[in-house]
């Protein structure tokens, strides 16, 4: 079922959150130049208010390289929270959608802006002490812009047709 992505913007910008916040990532399905595809965890996926977003470009090698021949992609944010699931089910419907699928097309690889890397550096804030953080996240400095043009919500039948 669409979602408006002006209308409902906010929704899905805060469905996005809860489900970084849960899963500490989101998924990405890119094709590549034989059109096989492929899906990525990204857990530096920002959406900004004008149904754009973006993500640290550091790992995501097939992304890169599948954007030079198709840049179209689909996000898919499910939240995947214990308390979330167990409320819906003894209720019998969700109060929030459990996942939306956001389609878009990917823009250029760009140095980051301070205000972006000042969010990475916000959502990851809590594991600066540990020693993966400089393993993974140092020199997070690269973004690719996404342009989104279309969002579904996750059909769950009766769990979701309210929604």
């Amino acid at each position: 079922m669409k979602i408006d992505l002006t209308k409902d913007w906010i929704k899905v910008k805060t469905h996005f959150r809860k489900c970084i916040e849960a899963n500490m990532h989101v998924v990405v399905a890119s094709v590549d130049a034989s059109n096989i595809p492929t899906v990525t965890p990204i857990g530096s996926m920002f959406l900004n208010d004008d149904q754009t977003g973006f993500y640290f470009e550091k790992y995501a090698t097939k992304l890169n390289k599948n954007s030079k021949t198709n840049g179209h992609v689909c996000l898919l944010a499910v939240n995947n929270g214990k308390r979330f699931w167990l409320k819906s089910l003894f209720k019998g419907n969700f109060d929030a959608y459990p996942g939306i699928k956001l389609y878009g097309e990917l823009g250029e690889k760009r140095d980051a802006t301070e205000g972006e890397m000042r969010a990475f550096q916000r959502r990851v804030r809590y594991t600066k002490m540990l020693k993966g953080h400089q393993y993974l996240w140092k020199e997070m400095n690269m973004v690719r812009e996404i342009k989104f043009t279309k969002a579904e919500k996750i059909n769950l039948g009766k769990m979701t047709n309210h929604l």
